[in-house]
């Protein structure tokens, strides 16, 4: 089969506002379809935000995201790397998902990655809010725990909420590592900061191991310094990439449920997921862009162009593991 199949389809053929809106162009595969054997990287909305305690709307990421993802092209200037070059790339569409039940759609959203992950394809996902990367980890780590590279402005490790809820987007990754799927020291967050309700917030995570880097110690220790850092914690085994928009300043990504001020550019963003290069990576997401605060489209924006700089740099690990 040519790998042409999955080549996005390029502006000159088709003007960038025409057309099917699929996540960069690419080809839609469906479980059903006979090319979904081939797929190598499957790029998937999770159209849902149950757990958002906050401002709503990240249900609707997806969709912008696949429409402002027409801007992307093939090749990243400043890596040189060719992702659709080198591993089949498709949108597998939309995770079911039920909008007024949330354990429901943790389940419904785990089986399709399920699915995906005992195909062998590893999956590069967009949200929906935080709590979506959960049942995706549980497709993931069905052989053991993964380490995790994490961008965001909160650590999401709370225990509960309103009287012990367990489940909303500030809980996902202290589920994670108490069901054994996120291995606490092979895990780092960067951008970190905003006020907090009590110090148990950051706490716990670091008692179990989780290296922390706020925004103020990512400026005291410089972006490379930072990156020689993620890479010394998560070492050579399995990692995921999660990618929280608020961990941008919202001058750079307003459309966002939690929004805090005093976070990282996006050149600094870019810089440092393409830093990743060469890591065992397993998948990733971006996640949190609520289109109703951002009418302009530039979160979505951002959000694909992220999606962009982490399929770089997976498509560079999965091709390898294919050779190797």
């Amino acid at each position: 089969m040519s790998s042409s199949f999955f080549t996005p389809i390029t502006g000159s053929v088709m003007p960038r506002f025409a057309g099917l809106a699929t996540l960069m162009r690419l080809p839609y595969v469906g479980f059903d379809d006979a090319q979904f054997a081939n797929v190598d990287i499957g790029l998937i909305g999770v159209p849902w935000d149950g757990g958002t305690t906050n401002r709503p709307g990240a249900r609707h990421g997806p969709r912008q995201v696949r429409d402002i993802s027409t801007m992307v092209r093939n090749v990243n200037r400043a890596s040189g790397l060719k992702p659709f070059s080198v591993c089949n790339c498709a949108d597998l569409g939309d995770t079911p998902v039920n909008p007024v039940d949330l354990m429901d759609s943790l389940h419904r959203i785990h089986a399709f990655y399920d699915k995906v992950c005992a195909a062998g394809i590893a999956p590069l996902s967009v949200g929906g809010d935080h709590l979506v990367s959960l049942p995706i980890m549980r497709a993931l780590a069905k052989n053991g725990p993964i380490g995790m590279v994490h961008f965001d402005a909160h650590t999401d490790t709370w225990d509960g909420y309103f009287g012990g809820f367990k489940y909303t987007h500030g809980t996902p990754f202290r589920r994670a590592i108490e069901e054994g799927l996120l291995d606490p020291k092979r895990t780092i967050q960067i951008g970190i900061r905003g006020a907090l309700y009590s110090d148990a917030e950051d706490t716990w995570g670091q008692e179990q191991g989780i290296r922390v880097i706020d925004i103020d110690e990512f400026h005291a220790m410089g972006l490379e310094a930072v990156m020689a850092e993620a890479r010394r914690v998560v070492g050579d085994g399995q990692t995921y990439v999660s990618f929280d928009v608020d961990a941008l300043d919202p001058v750079y990504a307003p459309g966002t449920g939690t929004p805090e001020i005093g976070g990282l550019t996006t050149l600094e963003a870019q810089r440092m997921v393409r830093m990743l290069q060469g890591l065992n990576l397993v998948g990733g997401d971006v996640v949190e862009v609520s289109p109703p605060f951002d009418p302009s489209g530039n979160t979505a924006l951002v959000a694909a162009t992220m999606m962009f700089e982490i399929l770089c740099v997976l498509a560079d690990s999965v091709s390898k593991k294919k050779t190797a």
